[in-house]
């Protein structure tokens, strides 16, 4: 069954991408793609500072785009049996853009076949809930979880990864999903033989680190591990991602660390005892996993520890704002440092004199 219009989802581009030429493939058939296929990237919104008085930027290139999307559109297939239009970063229209994309939607061409592909930001809901009213069919990803694109990907490939090294690449890449097709490629052409490939034998192939969740970097502290948070901080500091097109600031994870401790601060009261009195304490806006783990931490910090940890936060704060004139990443280094032996440390077992 074909549809007037299609959207195709997905946060990671490679992956997303991958989706869309499926879909073509799929809409096209045995056509011309040189006859049946047109293609328009709409450009980004305009920022403060930016100029948008150029052709081709600003509302000036999004009214081209929307020009050269509707005439496409709106004109016959020449000697195919349909036509496909692509709207790449339809995300980036704005609500005054897309007056004539619905316009056409409420009569579209019969012989046209529209694919608007997320990027650029959120479609505006003019355009989302016409889309919906015309049945639209959503295209996405199985998954862009790496863990399942690499297990996908291999078995396409007919290459096996043992569990090593499902673990070492999964680690390395972390949410960079769509590197996971090139490396598999690379993989399936430097095999030997059939057998199993392990930690050892992907490690020369796996590239740069890639970009991993925030919550790991909580997640490290709260462990005690020093080395796992500095490794997570630096991916942090440096790496970028689909889901993070810049790497986060200093501040940002000052931000990201001062509200962890902070909710923890909010627990640490004899008078929360269970999972549901966190979640109470936390103005019921975390869920009950969220409010259990703080608890937990709130803890196993006890007063004093969540005190010292405060005191850390404070002064890498100073020090980032030129205290002490020591480089935002040593500042974050030794602040990280400090938060995980705070965690690591072990209470004493309490000794009961004998009577």
């Amino acid at each position: 069954m074909t549809f007037a219009a299609y959207v195709v989802r997905g946060t990671d581009a490679v992956l997303r991408d991958r989706v869309v030429a499926d879909l073509v493939a799929e809409l096209l058939g045995d056509d011309d793609r040189a006859l049946a296929l047109e293609e328009t990237v709409v450009p980004g919104r305009a920022t403060a500072g930016d100029d948008d008085g150029g052709a081709g930027t600003g509302a000036e290139g999004r009214d081209a785009a929307v020009a050269a999307v509707l005439n496409a559109a709106s004109s016959p297939p020449f000697m195919t049996g349909c036509r496909v239009v692509v709207v790449r970063d339809a995300g980036a229209l704005t609500a005054a853009d897309v007056g004539p994309l619905v316009a056409y939607l409420d009569a579209p061409l019969d012989t046209t076949r529209l694919v608007f592909v997320a990027g650029g930001g959120t479609m505006p809901p003019a355009l989302t809930k016409k889309l919906q009213q015309i049945q639209a069919e959503e295209r996405a990803p199985d998954s862009e979880k790496t863990a399942d694109v690499l297990r996908a990907a291999a078995r396409d490939a007919g290459i096996r990864l043992a569990p090593d090294a499902l673990q070492l690449v999964g680690t390395h890449l972390g949410d960079d999903a769509g590197r996971v097709a090139a490396l598999v490629d690379v993989l399936a052409a430097a095999a030997a033989d059939d057998r199993p490939l392990g930690a050892d034998d992907v490690r020369p192939y796996l590239g740069g680190a890639g970009s991993v969740p925030p919550y790991q970097l909580t997640n490290a502290l709260d462990a005690g591990d020093a080395p796992g948070a500095l490794e997570v901080l630096h991916r942090l500091l440096t790496v970028t991602s689909p889901q993070q097109p810049r790497p986060m600031h200093p501040l940002q994870v000052m931000g990201l660390l001062a509200n962890h401790y902070r909710r923890m601060l909010r627990l640490d009261d004899p008078a929360v005892r269970s999972e549901a009195d966190a979640v109470a304490a936390l103005g019921g806006k975390v869920r009950g996993f969220a409010a259990r783990k703080a608890l937990d931490g709130a803890r196993a910090l006890g007063t004093d520890g969540l005190r010292r940890a405060f005191d850390a936060l404070e002064q890498a704060d100073l020090d980032l704002k030129g205290a002490r004139g020591i480089p935002e990443e040593a500042v974050m280094e030794v602040l990280v440092v400090r938060l995980a032996r705070l965690a690591g440390r072990r209470p004493r077992p309490r000794v009961t004199a004998r009577r």
